[in-house]
């Protein structure tokens, strides 16, 4: 797609980005002056180069500004660089044309196969689990998300950790109400938060940490909340506590009808990992296969 120019015929504000050229989401991100631009396109023309690159050497853009314009083109999420710093952990937002970026993108491939198959009967939610806590559990579901956010399907992460909950910080969102008022019967308002700068993107997040985590999931109204929510949603991810904990994981996982095992790399121990997924596959849970995190 050409970057070509600002363009005379610029269009109003309320167009859609997808309309706008990349030079004009550049001019207005970084604020530019009439004059700024007229010198970007005096530099393009003579040098034959694309808006972007012209804006770059004449030191009015970088090339952060650039991806994040492209993106905005494309319908992209994209951070931009004053909200990575309050999301440090968003990988696949902030920085989505990493290599870890790609890892996840590569993730999110395999499941679209294996458990988001639109010929799937039933539908199911995955859950992310883990042998330990610090293995990065919340991170890796976290993004997973975001990534299948950037599909443009509508996608929902519930954060089942009843007993060390951290979904709410990582988005950066309020955690006065969610899932465990629901579970315990408390009639709450809007529970279910849209995610800012990620269209399509929701979080259920804990809300007051319940003094009976097992008891409120082993309820039947945790399996029937999810029956409704993968109704509603195209991709429902699940964040549980740390099998060392207890008996959550499994139970979660069972519920959502499939699980991706995660260890850590040089610190998870095999023989709980190994007890883990033998928890699962007694549980009948689709085992999606392991992620082995190396970040």
């Amino acid at each position: 797609m050409s970057e070509a120019t600002v363009g005379q015929n610029a269009p109003d504000a309320g167009e859609e980005l997808k309309d706008r050229s990349i030079g004009s989401i550049i001019a207005e991100t970084r604020d530019l002056s009439a004059d700024q631009v007229a010198r970007v396109l005096s530099y393009q023309r003579e040098k034959n180069v694309r808006f972007g690159e012209a804006a770059i050497a004449l030191g009015f853009a970088n090339a952060d500004d650039v991806l994040f314009a492209l993106a905005q083109q494309f319908h992209y999420p994209y951070a931009p660089e004053v909200s990575r710093k309050q999301n440090a952990e968003l990988i696949t937002l902030n920085q989505p044309f990493s290599a870890q970026s790609e890892f996840f993108r590569a993730v999110r491939s395999q499941l679209m196969m294996r458990v988001f198959n639109e010929q799937q009967s039933p539908r199911r939610a995955l859950a992310v689990v883990s042998a330990n806590q610090g293995d990065g559990k919340s991170f890796f579901a976290a993004n997973l998300a975001v990534t299948l956010a950037q599909l443009g399907g509508r996608t929902l992460l519930i954060d089942a950790d009843l007993r060390g909950p951290r979904q709410h910080e990582v988005f950066g969102v309020q955690n006065t109400s969610g899932l465990s008022g629901i579970l315990a019967g408390r009639t709450e308002g809007q529970s279910i938060q849209p995610i800012k700068g990620v269209p399509g993107l929701f979080l259920l997040p804990v809300g007051i940490t319940p003094p009976n985590p097992l008891e409120l999931l082993e309820r039947p109204a945790f399996g029937l909340l999810l029956r409704e929510l993968v109704s509603k949603f195209d991709y429902v991810i699940v964040d549980t506590p740390a099998a060392e904990l207890g008996s959550d994981a499994v139970v979660i996982a069972s519920r959502c009808g499939a699980a991706m095992p995660l260890a850590r790399k040089s610190e998870s121990k095999l023989a709980p990992f190994q007890e883990l997924v033998a928890g699962l596959a007694d549980a009948s849970t689709l085992v999606t296969g392991a992620v082995l995190n190396e970040y």
